[in-house]
């Protein structure tokens, strides 16, 4: 059932008991914008956790209450309502849908949402679900600390690339600058974003040497093995080297886990690589999406390039 913003705050308003969940290979918006919901609803008294089928990379361990975190137990929960947070199909939640007994509220903002939910408020003008959290505390009239601020401040500005992606708008900024005056530093977060590991460093060296280009130069791919992504505090930002490359209009970062997932990122400079995603049973936007495949990466690698490519020839044509 379509929500408007209201009905989602009454609704999240009489009930009670709430998990909260958000996409595996979690980034920074649905970390952000779980978390800062999760505090506002301990806040008004609510008994709610939140639960997520994903390690948290290194990289967010700053933000305050990501150590509230659990990964599904294999106990059923029974709770009022389960908020899926930025995720625009099912699967992409992992093993929490089959853990946890509620009715489903999706808030999202993906043009490839599915509609999977019981209710859901899917705002696709928006940069981030970090910002349809901050209107959603806003009409709640909640009241904002430093803590919420910077969860929600990350969640904003790591999904429109800090302010340099096609889906910063005017209204991003206005919320950037209304969440610093709750208290966030934008400095702060920067710094924790940028810091990197020496080792991290020399294992993006080796990323980089399996770079390659595809389809006169329009494609690029790097490759991260297990031994490799072992080394690894985190992946992010690394999708941004081939993505900057002159002519390349698709970006492809294939991560191989130890249990033959095969994790695929996709960046792009024109096309709409959330369609390429969705073909593959994941999601995301039109610049920056993602999707999980079990298999053996060479097979992986031919079947995602020869989509890629064309889904990149009909676009052109």
């Amino acid at each position: 059932m379509d929500f408007s913003l209201q009905q989602t705050a009454t609704l999240i308003q009489n009930s009670n008991v709430i998990v909260l969940t958000a996409h595996v290979q979690p980034d920074g918006d649905c970390l952000g914008s779980m978390i800062a919901l999760h505090h506002y609803l301990l806040a008004l008294g609510k008994d709610v956790r939140m639960v997520l089928d994903d390690d948290i990379p290194a990289l967010y361990k700053f933000l305050p209450g990501q150590e509230m975190i659990n990964k599904p137990a294999a106990k059923v929960l029974n709770a009022d309502l389960l908020i899926v947070l930025d995720a625009s199909d099912v699967e992409r939640i992992g093993h929490v849908k089959e853990h946890v007994n509620a009715p489903i509220l999706n808030i999202d903002h993906h043009l490839s949402n599915t509609k999977f939910a019981d209710y859901w408020y899917i705002n696709t003008h928006s940069a981030a679900t970090g910002e349809i959290i901050l209107q959603l505390l806003t009409l709640l009239d909640a009241k904002i600390t430093a803590d919420m601020a910077t969860c929600l401040y990350t969640a904003i500005a790591t999904d429109c690339g800090f302010f340099r992606y096609a889906n910063t708008s005017v209204q991003t900024m206005r919320f950037a600058a209304d969440l610093m005056e709750y208290g966030a530093n934008p400095h702060i977060i920067s710094e924790y974003m940028e810091t990197k590991s020496f080792d991290s460093l020399l294992t993006l060296g080796k990323v980089l040497e399996t770079l390659e280009l595809h389809y006169h130069g329009k494609i690029a791919t790097i490759t991260i093995l297990p031994n490799t992504l072992s080394s690894l505090d985190s992946t992010e930002g690394f999708i941004n080297y081939p993505r900057i490359i002159d002519g390349v209009e698709i970006a492809i970062m294939f991560k191989v886990m130890n249990d033959g997932m095969i994790r695929i990122s996709f960046r792009s400079k024109t096309v709409d690589v959330s369609k390429l995603a969705l073909s593959f049973g994941g999601g995301g936007h039109a610049r920056a999406a993602g999707c999980a495949i079990m298999g053996v990466i060479e097979d992986v690698t031919t079947e995602v390039l020869h989509t890629a490519i064309k889904h990149l020839s009909e676009k052109i044509s």
